[in-house]
């Protein structure tokens, strides 16, 4: 009887612990709900991140001096070498365009014709897929936008429709693009870009792009030539001429060869980038002259850091927001263990049943309020990164090929004018199959 006080006193100490790391999920979910809500209202994402960081920091008592060394030092030191892989993949896709290579890709595929308007729309999508497996950014998106867009109203394709399936056509290759892989790799640092992710991106990159063919073929009685002057005239494009762009044929492989210097040769993303740059510019004829290639080497690595300078301020937040939620993850712990399916083919299914939670930057997108479901699951150690990775990147995947947060497709709606509602109608059904599909992908590779 005389260790009676003591047990109580145990045991109420105990559930006082309890009671506080209780406390502290649920204040660190309630500022996860604050957080979505002010991303939904238009909020800066990278402020976003770096209030939410330091919440998360203080709401989950970690101290001062891992703060500083583990939320805001070392998540952005060792983030450096995922930057590298974002400004040599920006370089190269900025050197692709002013180079005249995906403008000549964009005007051979216009070559095929008012008479085969159908094909000509297909073609235009395979296109834009082949540019984008390497091309990455809003700048690039753009300068292959007014190129390819008005080719496709050129025909009589909708304008909304045309949009839609256009930025479907970029989603699709970006399982394969290494800027935008390096990006979520943050989140997941021991998957791999190389071997069975780069099989399983492929079979995901053509189940998309299939997906968005089968969309132009049903809707293919919408068609009409007679309103293409209309469309262009929308536009400001009715007057649009495209230049007579020289570029030898064999030039046109060049947006492929990073992804087959890594399939083929196993090369790291870096050097197979630059090859592929420098290549680029010996094929169109920019070492033609000293000063002529310092002038085109500087112009486009100017602008290439230019594009991606606010994203990767924008990463160095979300980067100190994992580095918080990591730490914090262990909180979530009981709570994941008793929600989420232990089964990886339920969970693989229940991703792409919910994946349209990744809209409006949302739980299911990394770039999103989905980092903090990244960072957690990541940090609780129930699945290995190589299946957390494609799993969570099939949502964000929707959200960057239909979504209005996403920053090409805010350019597309006011370039194309285009209704929300009416991108937002298209493409979310079409991406909502394309997910479940490649989530049952992911389990088969991953599983």
């Amino acid at each position: 009887m005389r260790q009676l006080p003591n047990n109580s006193s145990y045991y109420v100490r105990k559930w006082v612990i309890k009671m506080a790391s209780t406390m502290s999920a649920v204040l660190l979910l309630l500022t996860f709900v604050g957080f979505i809500y002010y991303i939904v209202k238009g909020g800066n994402l990278m402020i976003g991140f770096f209030v939410m960081a330091i919440l998360w920091a203080v709401i989950g008592q970690i101290p001062a001096d891992q703060v500083i060394q583990k939320v805001f030092a070392e998540p952005a030191l060792n983030y450096g070498p995922t930057i590298i892989y974002i400004i040599f993949g920006s370089w190269f896709g900025r050197v692709l365009v002013d180079s005249g290579i995906a403008p000549a890709i964009s005007e051979a595929t216009n070559r095929v014709g008012k008479k085969r308007p159908l094909l000509a729309v297909l073609l235009v999508l395979i296109v834009t897929a082949f540019i984008f497996v390497s091309a990455y950014g809003v700048g690039s998106v753009i300068a292959i936008g007014v190129i390819l867009l008005p080719i496709m109203l050129s025909v009589g394709l909708p304008r909304d429709i045309a949009l839609s399936a256009f930025s479907m056509a970029i989603g699709a290759p970006m399982y394969l693009n290494v800027v935008l892989y390096n990006q979520i790799k943050a989140f997941f640092p021991k998957a791999q870009y190389g071997g069975t992710y780069l099989i399983f991106g492929v079979c995901a990159m053509l189940v998309q792009l299939v997906a968005v063919m089968l969309f132009i073929f049903w809707h293919r009685k919408k068609i009409d030539p007679s309103k293409a002057d209309e469309n262009l005239r929308v536009i400001g494009a009715e007057t649009q001429q495209t230049a007579d762009i020289q570029v030898p044929k064999l030039a046109f492989v060049v947006p492929i060869i990073p992804v087959l210097m890594n399939m083929l040769f196993k090369w790291d993303a870096i050097p197979a980038l630059t090859l592929a740059t420098l290549l680029a510019m010996l094929l169109t004829g920019k070492f033609k002259g000293y000063q002529k290639f310092v002038t085109f080497l500087n112009d486009t690595i100017k602008q290439a850091i230019s594009d991606i300078a606010g994203l990767i301020m924008f990463l160095m937040a979300l980067i100190m927001f994992s580095g918080a939620a990591s730490m914090d993850a262990v909180r979530f712990r009981p709570l994941f263990e008793a929600v989420l399916p232990h089964n990886m083919l339920i969970l693989a299914l229940a991703f792409g049943v919910l994946a349209p939670l990744a809209l409006f930057r949302g739980p299911f997108h990394v770039w999103g309020a989905g980092a903090a479901t990244a960072a957690v699951l990541s940090g609780i150690g129930l699945f290995s990164d190589a299946f957390l990775l494609p799993l969570l990147y099939v949502p964000t995947l929707l959200a960057v090929s239909t979504d209005i947060t996403q920053s090409w497709n805010v350019w597309g709606l006011d370039y194309m004018k285009v209704q929300t509602r009416d991108f937002l109608k298209h493409g979310v059904p079409i991406m909502w199959g394309v997910s479940i599909i490649n989530e049952l992908l992911v389990y088969c590779f991953f599983g």
